[in-house]
């Protein structure tokens, strides 16, 4: 659901004093959303029609560290600007900030006014209208899972991250009573999204103590990631207006189990009749969805990446967590990587287990199509789906279990490059190979207490 503000209804509120502030942002790589407040008759006045900002905001890490290596900005070229669109389909109000109203921006090129390739929202728009060539549109959801402390975001630097005290004491999977515990968060999480026109379904506890998950019903696909996004830092800014704080780390502790971020896929024709569906094929799966699946399982190697963005991400791929290891499809099991969800039904769809939480969803949705369109355009054939436990599935090909193979994986990806251009693919290899050099260079604090004594 695009947002529930209209430019007219912007200016009744700034007239009335409902509303003061505009929050307009972007989408970083790292599925952050950046950007600038305006006061309200300002934004009214000029920057409802385009704003700026350097474009280094398309180069950077967690840190905003301004790495080399980028071909589209450097220090030789000085940093320079981008545009930022608004796309007031996207105005809407935001509960939980008081007085304020937030817009997302498509990223432009300060002299072509073009989509910036590498963008975000632009990467996975591209895609769509790939799909929408071949007479389909997408419809999917995302699952958003995460951890809550009782400790501020303040609390939780000063302890330095360690030793955090979780919501509730033991694993909460469905559990009201544990969960009636968070209900200082989760309540105004719920109401305060769905007033933001964000279309909740419900939260529930996850496999693990402390841990979360925040439904929202499906959509279209750039919808779907404009909403995911939205939602995270909306769940980040309540639970600081509620005193504690939370983690969307893919992989907290390596005692516990990690949060994930299911994407959930299926293809209407465009007059929004479901394709995937056909009582006469096994498991209703049409020949289209057939074709589909096997271009997520052929180039589920080339898209890690864009589904486990950073070193910590690799470390939820492990037996007995619920997080796959293995490139298996199988029917609602999960233990596989790609699980099919309502069989013999209208709603058939795809859900890819493999994501984590700390995924950029644009980016993540953007790989699912480009790799399902490539398995329509070669009318790859589907293997045989997959039957047990797929952690004891020695045969089938293993997910890359390290950021490094991933990202020789995405590099070589020549069904990537076709589809999204070898200027987007050797920006996000550049964006990798960043983060693995970072790694390769820190002491972990295991190093020290394995061997400060022991060496």
């Amino acid at each position: 659901m695009p947002g529930n503000l209209t430019f007219e209804a912007l200016k009744e509120a700034a007239a009335n004093g409902t509303v003061d502030t505009v929050v307009a942002v972007m989408v970083d790589m790292q599925g952050r959303l950046l950007g600038k407040r305006f006061h309200v008759q300002n934004f009214i006045d000029t920057a409802f029609d385009e704003t700026h900002c350097c474009n280094y905001l398309l180069a950077t890490d967690f840190e905003m560290a301004t790495p080399d290596g980028y071909a589209s900005t450097s220090w030789s070229s000085g940093y320079g600007d981008y545009v930022m669109k608004p796309d007031m389909s996207t105005l809407r109000l935001t509960p939980w900030a008081e007085g304020a109203a937030m817009i997302l921006c498509d990223v432009q090129d300060h002299h072509t006014h073009q989509d910036v390739p590498h963008s975000p929202r632009a990467i996975l728009k591209r895609q769509i209208a790939r799909l929408e060539s071949l007479g389909y549109t997408c419809t999917a959801a995302t699952e958003l899972e995460f951890f809550v402390y009782r400790e501020t975001y303040e609390q939780a630097r000063e302890k330095q991250y360690q030793s955090l005290t979780p919501v509730s004491a033991y694993n909460e999977d469905y559990h009201i009573f544990q969960t009636a515990k968070e209900e200082g968060l989760m309540r105004p999480l719920r109401n305060q999204l769905y007033a933001a026109g964000v279309p909740v379904e419900c939260t529930k506890g996850e496999a693990e103590s402390g841990q979360a998950e925040l439904n929202i019903r499906y959509s279209d696909a750039l919808d779907m990631a404009d909403t995911h996004s939205l939602a995270k830092h909306a769940t980040k800014e309540i639970a600081l207006n509620a005193g504690c704080s939370v983690s969307f780390v893919a992989k907290p502790h390596e005692d516990t189990v990690g949060s994930s971020s299911h994407i959930h896929q299926s293809l209407r024709s465009l007059d929004g009749k479901p394709v995937f569906h056909d009582p006469d094929q096994p498991n209703g799966m049409s020949t289209l969805m057939q074709h589909y699946l096997a271009g997520l399982l052929a180039y589920a190697k080339d898209t890690t990446v864009f589904l486990a963005p950073y070193i910590n991400s690799y470390k939820r791929f492990a037996a007995g967590t619920f997080a796959p290891t293995r490139i298996v499809w199988s029917i609602d099991n999960r233990t596989a990587g790609y699980r099919i969800v309502a069989p013999d039904s209208d709603n058939v769809r795809v859900e890819c287990r493999v994501g984590g939480s700390d995924l950029n969803p644009y980016l993540a949705m953007a790989s699912q199509l480009a790799a399902g369109i490539a398995g329509i355009e070669q009318s790859l054939e589907l293997e045989a789906a997959f039957d047990g436990d797929a952690y004891a599935a020695g045969e089938a090909p293993e997910i890359p279990g390290n950021l490094r193979d991933a990202t020789q994986a995405l590099d070589g990806s020549d069904m990537l490059r076709q589809a999204m251009g070898d200027d987007v693919i050797n920006h996000y290899v550049r964006a990798a190979r960043w983060e693995q050099e970072e790694f390769d260079r820190i002491v972990t604090d295991y190093e020290i207490r394995r061997g400060f004594e022991r060496s």
